[in-house]
């Protein structure tokens, strides 16, 4: 990209504040947006930096994204859209009005102030929670019907509606449909399957696991990282108002296969098993990551058993010292 400043929203949070770390380390300007929901110590290492501005915002506000390039740097090249109620037990605690607020409307108000601006691309973080269900059995593609199971998924394919619709506009809609993630990073989650399970068996030595044989898909959050760099640093022409699913070919897991990565590193865990009906997020699916190998040449480079042993070793070692804390979860309420 000729101009290489980015404008992050959300960017304090789990993904944000590790891709502001590599984009930093990569000599690109970065403006942040947060809210500071989580609070703000996952940017303060990055408060000094002479490439780094932060400013505090909500991106439902009327003028964040023009407010937000009043600096010596101008406009961005690129707004990588980050910030909303993420997953679905934090959609179902806020409600469908607050979850729409923040993931469709202000959508829309950040890419229509992107494009008033002149930024030349904008990538928006969508979820494979949108597929639901694979109803053949087959590997979900991006051309798969969406099915939602949750009012997270709703919001999120609403939102992607929207962009597809403006893929036209001068400002560019690049979407990924990003994989469950795992590992860590300067505000780790500890409500995503894989290190909720680590946090689980290094706290309790035990294991309740609900939806038993559901299959999921699982991405390291530093290969998501690069991913997203991929799409920012792609021709426009093969990014322009394309869906990616952002995963890992050999990423495509069931719980029981994520709990034997568990207790090849805790032997001693126990682990039982519950039945569990409930309306939420019922995915059970694999996902094809065919066309982002192909056109954008990406290829994973960390495995879940890297990602197991990454977190074991953060709070073996102290390195997170309160991991129940609220800030380490977008909801309280989770389902294993």
């Amino acid at each position: 990209m000729t101009d290489r400043h980015i404008l992050i929203t959300g960017g304090a949070g789990y993904i944000g504040s590790l891709l502001t770390s590599e984009l930093l380390r990569q000599n690109y300007r970065v403006t942040l947006l947060d809210t500071l929901l989580f609070g703000g110590e996952s940017i303060l290492p990055f408060m000094s930096h002479p490439n780094f501005h932060f400013i505090k915002s909500d991106v439902t506000e009327a003028r964040t994204i023009r407010d937000a390039v009043k600096t010596d740097w101008g406009k961005p090249s690129a707004v990588i859209h980050l910030a909303g109620i993420v997953g679905f037990p934090a959609c179902q605690a806020v409600g469908r009005q607050v979850a729409w607020k923040y993931n469709v409307e202000a959508t829309k108000m950040v890419f229509e102030q992107s494009a008033d601006l002149g930024v030349e691309r904008f990538v928006f973080a969508s979820t494979y929670s949108n597929y639901g269900l694979s109803e053949d059995g087959k590997p979900v593609t991006e051309e798969t019907p969406l099915n939602p199971q949750s009012l997270y998924a709703e919001t999120k394919i609403a939102a992607e509606e929207y962009l597809l619709s403006q893929k036209d506009a001068d400002c560019a809609p690049l979407l990924f449909r990003f994989a469950t993630l795992y590992g860590i990073s300067p505000r780790t989650r500890f409500d995503l399957i894989v290190n909720q399970f680590v946090l689980e068996a290094f706290t309790k030595r035990q294991l309740i696991i609900y939806q038993r044989g559901y299959s999921r898909s699982f991405i390291h959050i530093r290969d998501v990282v690069r991913g997203v760099i991929l799409g920012l640093e792609a021709e426009q022409s093969k990014i322009r108002g394309q869906v990616f699913n952002l995963g890992a070919s050999n990423g495509n897991y069931s719980k029981n296969d994520i709990v034997g990565f568990v207790l090849k590193r805790m032997p001693e865990t126990i682990v039982e098993y519950k039945d569990l009906t409930f309306g939420g997020d019922m995915r059970d699916i694999s996902v094809s990551f065919e066309k982002i190998r192909r056109m954008l040449g990406f290829e994973t480079t960390l495995t879940v058993d890297d990602g197991v042993r990454e977190v074991l070793f953060a709070l073996k070692s102290g390195l997170i010292r309160n991991p129940t804390d609220d800030r380490y979860r977008n909801a309280q309420f989770i389902v294993q």
